[in-house]
């Protein structure tokens, strides 16, 4: 009875079947004899066979409210006793629904470490433009987080426009710094749901990379073809000027003069090319800095005592403007370097400034701060003439300078010290003068 009571199906099949056999064994009984005895057992041993019957039944529909209420509560017995059945089938269900939930689990987690590692930031967007996930690196790069598309500012369009797939390549601000992103876009049906898949890269490093690539296939074509060549011309030009007796004459005493003010001369500009190009060579053979905890305070502050007697002197304000001073890693020698070669540059942009009305307001001022990205920053500035603004695109382009005796180097150098360090030199346009900030990354 106890295994029947398992079987609802079979528990309401044989009520029926004890229901037409009592009543077909109550009709023939009657008919034979009337009510008897014998009647009267059977019809009793037949209610209590139904009467049975219906309280399995009915003990049957309770206990399965009660498994389903285990369900819903998390029971993993489900109220079932030890000797059920149906234990042993459910512990083989349990046993490989926990195998399949830690295998998804597992997954799940290797793919989320996975997001996390690596550099490539990743975005995954609704249908209505909403970020549902993302990994840290998406912040590294863009220098905020990202909470819907419409926080990509002009990358939007690209994202909300895109239906099946793109490929492409766009500008994006970061703090002050101008970078270049390489963005791939795929929408896929996931679970009924179409998702955006949004993959974002740097590529200015790349480039920049590429960049010095070719300065430095330039410098050995330099050092190979021109510097192998100016050292001789150099030294024949200097032994041919002490080879010149005093007592040659020539026919016009001038000519005699003009010989040796030409070896003069040539020995002279070979000498200036090989100290171009030995500077030059700076540029490619840049070490990489020892990066050290340092504050940019005192940093300046050397820089500002450094040039402080020199600019009392030829009447030039030399202001420092350090409103925090916070702890950096860098190479103090190379940013030294650099701070002295922008401090030099706006000294010498303030004394072009003839104006006898201008000439007590000469200034250059030194100064540390943060932007709105949260960079620490040093910056140079003056009230100089400024940089002409069809020439800004080529000051940090080896080689080029606006100055009658530059090597167009000093700027090349400190920017690539600056992008060497994770930052960047960038040029800031002002309605007087000339702005170079010090980026740290």
């Amino acid at each position: 009875m106890t295994r029947l009571a398992h079987h609802p199906t079979l528990v309401f099949f044989f009520t029926i079947i004890g229901l037409v056999i009592s009543s077909s064994l109550s009709l023939y009984l009657y008919i034979q004899g009337g009510f008897s005895a014998t009647w009267l057992l059977i019809t009793l041993i037949t209610i209590a066979f139904i009467s049975t019957l219906y309280f399995q039944f009915n003990k049957q529909n309770k206990h399965m409210g009660f498994v389903l209420k285990s369900l819903a509560n998390g029971d993993s017995s489900l109220g079932l006793s030890q000797h059920h059945p149906m234990r042993q089938h459910l512990e083989e269900i349990k046993t490989r629904i926990q195998s399949a939930r830690l295998s998804a689990e597992q997954q799940a987690h290797f793919l989320q470490t996975l997001l996390v590692h690596i550099d490539l930031a990743v975005l995954v967007l609704d249908s209505e433009g909403k970020v549902i996930e993302s990994n840290p690196a998406v912040t590294r790069l863009l220098g905020k987080a990202i909470n819907h598309s419409e926080d990509l500012e002009d990358i939007a369009p690209l994202v909300n426009e895109c239906d099946n797939s793109l490929k492409t390549i766009a500008n994006w601000q970061y703090g002050e710094q101008q970078d270049n992103l390489s963005i791939q876009i795929t929408s896929a049906q996931i679970q009924g749901q179409i998702r955006k898949i949004v993959t974002l890269q740097s590529i200015r490093d790349a480039l920049q990379n590429k960049e010095q690539q070719a300065y430095k296939r330039l410098t050995k074509v330099l050092t190979h073809e021109v510097a192998n060549s100016i050292t001789p011309l150099s030294s024949i030009a200097q032994t041919c000027e002490g080879l010149l007796p005093s007592t040659l004459s020539f026919d016009d005493e001038e000519d005699k003069q003009d010989l040796a003010l030409a070896l003069q001369t040539l020995a002279k500009r070979t000498e200036y090319l090989g100290a171009f190009i030995a500077r030059f060579r700076k540029v490619s053979n840049l070490p990489s800095p020892a990066l050290q905890p340092a504050q940019l305070a005192p940093l300046v502050e050397g820089i500002y005592q450094l040039h402080q007697q020199s600019c009392h002197q030829a009447n030039i304000d030399l202001q420092l403007d350090i409103s925090h001073s916070q702890l950096v890693m860098l190479d103090t020698a190379q940013i030294e370097q650099v701070l002295i070669n922008l401090t030099k540059n706006a000294i010498e942009a303030v004394r072009q400034n003839n104006d006898s009305s201008q000439q007590n307001a000469r200034q250059v001022v030194l100064k540390t701060g943060a932007n709105n990205a949260g960079q620490h920053y040093i910056e140079i500035s003056d009230n100089g003439p400024g940089i002409a603004e069809h020439v800004v695109d080529m000051i940090f382009v080896p080689f080029f300078t606006t100055k009658q005796q530059g090597s167009g180097i000093g700027l090349s150098l400190s920017r690539q010290i600056m992008i060497n360090h994770g930052g960047d030199l960038i040029y800031l346009q002002r309605e007087q003068g000339a702005c170079f900030r010090c980026v740290f990354g």
